[in-house]
C-alpha cells in the first residue's frame, strides 16, 4: 500500500537564515510577518501582522526584522532532500516548505514504520528544524493532516479520512473563491463536502476543485516527478552559538559526513576530495579541504582524514557554521574484502598515505610508477598528487628498480671487455629499445651483467654511439 509522509517546515524563512535565538525575530514580506521565533511570539507577534504593529509592540526591546530569502529557502530544502534521499527515492518537494515522502515501499528496509519515523525526527531535530508531519495513503491527504493538532498519534495512519474531515476548508489557499462560496453556504469543513454529489460541487466551485478532492481521497492518481539528486552535494550546520575549540567541531563534521557518505551510497556514487568551509562570527571564512588517494563513500575514513587536519588549523575566531561540499561525484567501484576475515586485514596502502599527506601535507609524500614510455629513464613516474594511479611495469622483461639519475659511460679495457669495480659478465640480453625517431633517434640494446663481486647491473650499448653505459642496479 502506498503511504506518503509529508514533512511541512512552518519556520523555515526564519531557520534558513543566521540569527540569534535569544533575541526576538520576526521575519517579513511585504511589510506582514511571515513567522517568528518564540522570543518574538512571547511579545505577541503573530502571522500577518503589520511592520508598525509589531514595532509597538516590541517598544524598546532589539527586535530583529529580517528580509524573507525564498533562495535561501529553497536551497535548505534541496539539502533536505539530498538527506531524505537516503529514506526513500520518491520524494519531491511540495509547496513552498515542504517534502513529501514516499514510504510505504521502504518500510521493511527501515524496520517498521515506528523505527523509520523515530529516526526522522531525531535527524530532523539535530538539523535544528522544526517540523509538523501527516501520515496518510496519498500526498495531498499527508499534507491536510500536517495541520492537525488534536494530539493524535501521527505514527498511526488508521481512519485519516475522518482526521481530514475535521480540518477548515480554509486549508485550501489555491482555491480562494470556492471555500468562500461555501462558507456562505455553511459548510466549513471537509466532512461537510466529502458527502456532496460531485456534479453539484463542479458546478459550484469548478472542476479543478473537484479534481484537488479526488486526489486527496485517491480516486485520481497525483503524479509529481520525483526528485533528481543534484550533480554535486552541498550540506551545512549552524551551532546557534559560539564555537572557540576544533574539539566542539567534530560531532557536527560527523553528522555531515554521515548526510554525505548516506547520498553516496543512495546515488552509487564516490567521491576523493571533500571540501569545507568554517563560518566565522565576523562573517568571514576558512577553508579546508580533504583529499584521498582513491574515491570511496566512507565517512569514517572522511572523518579521520578531517580531523588530522583539524588538528593543525588554529581558528581565528569563534565559528558558527560549517559548511560541507563534494563537487567531486565520481561512478562508485567496490573494493574486494576478505568476505570471512576482514578484521585480520592490513589497513590498504592508500589508507596510510591519506593519513600521512592529512598529517604532513600533501607535498611530502611523494608515489613512484611507471608511465606507457619505451625509454626507462622517462618511463619512471614520480608524483604527489593523490589520486595519480601508476600504471603496470612492463610485463615479460627483468629490470632493475633503482635506476642512475644518468646513465654512466663504461671504459673499454683489454680488447673489449667492459669495466665497472672489475670486469663485468654479459649473462642475458640483449632487450632492444628503439623509440625517439621523430625527434632525437634512439637505438639501444639493453643486458644484464654480473660484476666481479656477484652484484647485477643494467647496461646498455648505444648502437649509434657504438659506446656502452651503465643505467641501473639490481637489490
Amino acid at each position: 500500500m502506498s503511504l506518503w509522509l509529508c514533512l511541512r517546515f512552518p519556520l523555515l524563512p526564519l531557520q534558513c537564515q543566521t540569527l540569534d535565538e535569544t533575541q526576538p525575530v520576526a521575519v517579513l514580506e511585504q511589510q506582514r510577518v511571515v513567522c517568528a521565533n518564540d522570543c518574538a511570539s512571547s511579545l505577541g507577534v503573530r502571522a500577518r501582522m503589520a511592520t508598525a504593529s509589531v514595532r509597538a509592540l516590541a517598544q524598546d526591546l532589539p527586535l530583529q526584522l529580517l528580509a524573507r530569502n525564498r533562495n535561501s529557502e529553497q536551497h535548505c530544502l534541496q539539502q533536505l532532500c539530498c538527506w531524505a534521499y537516503g529514506i526513500t527515492p520518491r520524494l519531491y518537494i511540495w509547496q513552498e516548505d515542504c517534502l513529501q515522502l514516499e514510504i510505504g515501499s521502504c518500510l521493511t528496509l527501515h524496520r517498521g514504520l515506528h523505527t523509520l519515523l523515530s529516526g526522522i525526527q531525531r535527524a530532523l531535530q539535530a538539523r535544528g528544524y522544526r517540523v509538523e508531519a501527516g501520515l496518510a495513503p496519498t500526498p495531498k491527504a499527508a499534507w491536510l493532516l500536517s495541520f492537525h493538532d488534536d494530539g493524535s498519534d501521527t505514527q498511526q495512519p488508521e481512519a485519516w479520512q475522518e482526521r481530514i474531515g475535521a480540518l477548515p476548508l480554509s486549508l485550501l489557499h489555491t482555491f480562494p473563491k470556492a471555500v468562500a462560496a461555501l462558507e456562505r453556504a455553511g459548510l466549513r469543513r471537509f466532512a461537510d463536502i466529502f458527502t456532496l454529489p460531485e456534479a453539484a460541487l463542479t458546478r459550484r466551485c469548478g472542476q479543478a476543485f473537484v479534481h484537488y478532492l479526488r486526489q486527496v481521497t485517491g480516486r485520481e492518481a497525483d503524479l509529481e516527478p520525483d526528485y533528481q539528486p543534484p550533480q554535486q552535494f552541498s550540506d551545512q550546520y549552524w551551532f546557534g552559538y559560539e564555537v572557540k575549540t576544533t574539539a566542539e567541531l567534530l560531532p557536527a563534521i560527523e553528522q555531515l559526513l554521515q548526510s554525505l557518505c548516506g547520498f553516496l551510497r543512495q546515488t552509487q556514487l564516490q567521491s576523493s576530495r571533500i571540501d569545507w568551509q568554517l563560518l566565522a562570527v565576523d562573517r568571514q571564512t576558512q577553508n579546508l579541504q580533504v583529499r584521498s588517494s582513491s574515491r570511496h563513500s566512507d565517512w569514517a575514513t572522511w572523518y579521520q582524514l578531517t580531523r588530522l587536519q583539524l588538528d593543525q588549523l588554529k581558528l581565528h575566531t569563534g565559528i558558527e557554521g560549517l559548511v560541507l561540499e563534494c563537487r567531486e561525484l565520481l561512478t562508485g567501484h567496490s573494493a574486494g574484502i576478505d568476505l570471512f576475515s576482514p578484521r585480520n586485514q592490513r589497513e590498504p596502502l592508500h589508507a596510510l598515505l591519506d593519513r600521512l599527506r592529512s598529517r604532513l601535507g600533501l607535498q611530502a609524500i611523494a608515489t613512484i610508477g611507471c608511465r606507457d614510455e619505451h625509454l626507462p629513464e622517462l618511463a619512471l613516474h614520480v608524483g604527489t598528487e593523490p589520486g595519480e594511479a601508476p600504471t603496470h611495469a612492463p610485463t615479460g622483461t627483468h629490470r632493475p628498480f633503482w635506476l642512475l639519475p644518468e646513465p654512466l659511460s663504461l671504459p673499454h679495457r683489454h680488447g673489449g671487455e667492459l669495466y665497472w669495480g672489475g670486469r663485468l659478465q654479459l649473462v642475458s640480453g640483449p632487450e632492444r629499445i628503439e623509440d625517439r625517431w621523430w625527434q632525437q633517434p634512439v637505438s639501444r640494446d639493453y643486458f644484464i651483467a654480473r660484476g666481479h663481486g656477484g652484484q647485477y647491473y643494467w647496461l646498455f650499448h648505444e648502437r649509434r654511439e657504438r659506446r656502452w653505459y651503465l643505467h641501473g642496479l639490481f637489490a
